[in-house]
């Protein structure tokens, strides 16, 4: 079995001032196509300062949140730290120039210059009623408009 995957980058993500944009490449901009009217999408982007043999061989980590076990498997994180550092936010849009390929949005958690792989439309009906999550975390915010305001300085362990 070949373990070989062709990824292509087809933008990257850039600080703008007091913004953040996603900047699709130019052969890109169509796919951006008939999609205003979408108040979130998800990005799927390669964590590229987490690309290093020794972060893709943690499987585990200590502590990371205050309230969190002593340990946890990689998968329980949003750690950029894993054995591919494919990583997807969700994003509010500000504004979308279908013509440039331009995504403008207050926040992304990812570096200028990111590269991005993907943009997906994010549905009302990818919600989850009845969530569940580890007591550790289930103080949380339950939605996105929350977690702008929720306190994640005190949640880490850093």
């Amino acid at each position: 079995m070949d373990n070989t995957f062709n990824l292509k980058q087809i933008g990257k993500v850039a600080a703008k001032e007091a913004e953040l944009e996603v900047q699709l490449n130019k052969e890109y901009s169509d796919a951006l196509t008939n999609i205003e009217g979408f108040s979130h999408l998800q990005v799927i982007w390669w964590g590229d300062h987490y690309d290093k043999d020794e972060y893709r061989s943690i499987t585990t980590t200590d502590k990371p949140y205050k309230k969190g076990p002593d340990k946890i498997g990689i998968f329980g994180t949003r750690s950029p730290v894993r054995p591919n550092p494919l990583l997807m936010t969700t994003i509010q849009v500000i504004e979308i120039d279908t013509k440039k390929g331009i995504i403008r949005t207050p926040y992304i958690d990812a570096e200028n210059d990111t590269p991005v792989l993907d943009i997906k439309a994010y549905h009302k009906s990818e919600r989850i009623k009845e969530c569940k999550v580890p007591e550790w975390c289930e103080h949380w915010p339950e939605w996105y408009e929350d977690s702008a305001v929720f306190d994640w300085e005190a949640e880490f362990n850093f």
